[in-house]
């Protein structure tokens, strides 16, 4: 059966037709669809772990023991899975073993631009790479076969145009795959001695696989009607170049990005004038065909910073084209904003009006730092608030207590930020850290998380209870506030930053989008009483505006959470009478 799907949902679909039937991963743009989709096929196990490492270890433990599994995750999160990535390739696989990771290049959702392709060659792990959702699908099933067939994990490399696109593929049965589990310790044991008899295994395989990349279908070479040029590239990037010159020039598409080919290279460049090698990000291949001394054009021609698009590749290549396509639209921009009763902002507002300095961390709380808040001094990666906030009291001596938090939501916290609460408890640096629970994971689209008592199926499972592991871990003092409540925030904050030991604030509140979460009615303006001070546009909600010289309600938008009551001297913002 055709079907018009994502990219993910197509990857998801693949995981299905292939029998896989463990799935772990930790939801992260532009990845997470693929295991929501996975999670609706009742024949397959599917779950969040904690984090990255978690999700690949468990990954691991399925294949282990018999079973077809997958991990996926988005580029950085391949960052925080490194660890057990290196080492499982010196063990291989039992059942078959296929690692998702979705680049964002352009950083549409995320704090960095990172080229995964370089993951695969260190850890000398196949990668393929589909240019969209019917090569989604077919290469997750390829990579089962491959991941067998070689005794290693395989990674299937998305990228967010790929994953959020939709394109038609043709959906087939599902296969069964079960192996049996058999105790071999030379293998899966790696201590050095064995450790050491993997590693020539692992270099041997690289050599096969790199044979199997000379006449993999998915390595194709499409004709041109002219000789004058022709271009190798992968993904996305794949698809520009058609849109662009059509079939004027020859094209060597490259679906397994690593190991590539080597005599195929050298074939086709041969067989063209000048070769241009086109690719996001890194010059992965452009390096590749320099090594086997193939003369060609790349990242001279190819930032790389940012993604690519029709227009960028157009004009870049400045060649009489046939089929040209020009993108002439801009898009508007759309700055980013916290949501309309979000529960973060009344936070942010009290720590920017006490100049606190603020250690953040990633999620939908990130936008703290932007206009008219500004209220974030630091992001880097998951957990890095905590451990951060440590480092920086620590190196100061006392100068920045009382004057410093850290800011981490309750996944995120959950993910990476426990070990950092460990180290400041052990070695008593006197911090305070704010944990901004919102009861869900609100940045990738309202996953669950260990906190929320729900599983990723939404059925009830065991709860983590914040409060009792803060204090588990030595944190003596454990305070809880709403959000809403600028006073309780003033007060508390200012208290806990005044204690001379380590302290944790809760600031609990559900996310304003959440489905359960009832609102009250939205707010009005009293338009005898508003002066036009401004006051209430201090918070950035976007549900408030001047117009006219007086604020405007948007009652399309506002949640009547009270949040500008509490700014307007003046009593000019009212709740609307129930009726």
């Amino acid at each position: 059966m055709k079907q018009l799907i994502l990219g993910n949902e197509a990857v998801a679909r693949g995981l299905y037709e292939a029998g896989c039937s463990f799935v772990s991963s930790y939801p992260g743009t532009p990845s997470t669809e693929i295991t929501e989709a996975v999670a609706k096929y009742p024949e397959v196990y599917a779950e969040w772990a904690p984090n990255e490492k978690v999700a690949m270890e468990a990954a691991f433990g399925a294949s282990l023991a018999g079973r077809r599994s997958f991990c996926g995750m988005k580029h950085v999160g391949l960052n925080v899975a490194a660890d057990p990535l290196f080492t499982i390739s010196y063990t291989g696989v039992n059942a078959g073993m296929v690692i998702g990771v979705a680049d964002d290049a352009g950083m549409h959702s995320s704090q960095n631009e990172q080229d995964s392709r370089h993951y695969a060659m260190a850890a000398k792990i196949p990668m393929l790479e589909p240019s969209d959702s019917a090569e989604a699908l077919a290469f997750t099933k390829l990579a089962y076969r491959i991941s067998e067939e070689f005794d290693t994990p395989v990674l299937v490399k998305m990228c967010t145009r790929v994953s959020h696109s939709q394109s038609v593929v043709e959906t087939g049965e599902r296969e069964e795959a079960v192996k049996a589990y058999e105790t071999n310790i030379p293998k899966y044991v790696m201590m050095p001695g064995n450790a050491k008899r993997r590693h020539p295994v692992v270099e041997e395989r690289t050599k096969k696989l790199t044979a199997y990349a000379e006449t993999a279908q998915i390595n194709r070479i499409e004709p041109g009607r002219s000789n004058a040029y022709g271009f190798i590239t992968s993904s996305t990037s794949y698809q520009y170049i058609k849109e662009v010159m059509g079939d004027t020039y020859p094209v060597m598409k490259l679906g397994m990005i690593w190991p590539m080919p080597v005599e195929k290279l050298r074939s086709f460049a041969a067989s063209v004038d000048t070769l241009v090698v086109v690719e996001e990000l890194d010059g992965f291949i452009e390096a590749h065909c320099k090594n086997l001394g193939i003369d060609c054009i790349g990242k001279e021609k190819f930032s790389c910073i940012d993604e690519l698009s029709q227009n960028l590749v157009a004009d870049a290549l400045q060649i009489t084209r046939e089929q040209g396509v020009k993108l002439e639209d801009a898009v508007p921009p759309r700055p980013p904003v916290m949501c309309a009763g979000c529960p973060h902002r009344g936070l942010f507002y009290t720590l920017k009006k006490n100049k606190i300095t603020v250690l953040g961390d990633i999620g939908c709380y990130t936008l703290g730092a932007v206009a008219p808040l500004n209220a974030v001094d630091s992001v880097i990666c998951m957990g890095a608030s905590v451990s951060g906030l440590h480092g920086f009291l620590k190196s100061q001596q006392g100068a920045m207590d009382g004057k410093t938090v850290a800011v981490i939501g309750d996944s995120t916290f959950m993910h990476s930020g426990i070990t950092g609460l460990v180290n400041m408890a052990y070695n008593e640096s006197n911090s305070t850290v704010i944990i901004v629970d919102n009861s869900i994971t609100g940045m990738t689209g309202h996953q669950q998380n260990p906190t929320t008592g729900y599983n990723l199926k939404g059925d009830p499972c065991a709860k983590i209870d914040l409060e009792t592991l803060c204090k588990a871990v030595g944190i003596r003092r454990v305070r809880v506030i709403d959000p809403y409540d600028l006073t309780q925030c003033d007060q508390v904050i200012k208290e806990e930053l005044a204690a001379n030991e380590p302290s944790v604030i809760i600031s609990r509140r559900p996310c304003a989008l959440l489905k359960y979460v009832k609102h009250k009615k939205s707010l009005t303006v009293d338009s005898e009483k508003c002066v036009g001070c401004k006051a209430c546009m201090r918070i950035g909600c976007p549900a408030i505006s001047i117009a006219d010289g007086k604020a405007k309600v948007d009652n399309t938008l506002c949640v009547g959470c009270g949040v500008c009551q509490q700014l307007c001297k003046l009593g000019a913002l009212n709740a609307a009478e129930e009726g």
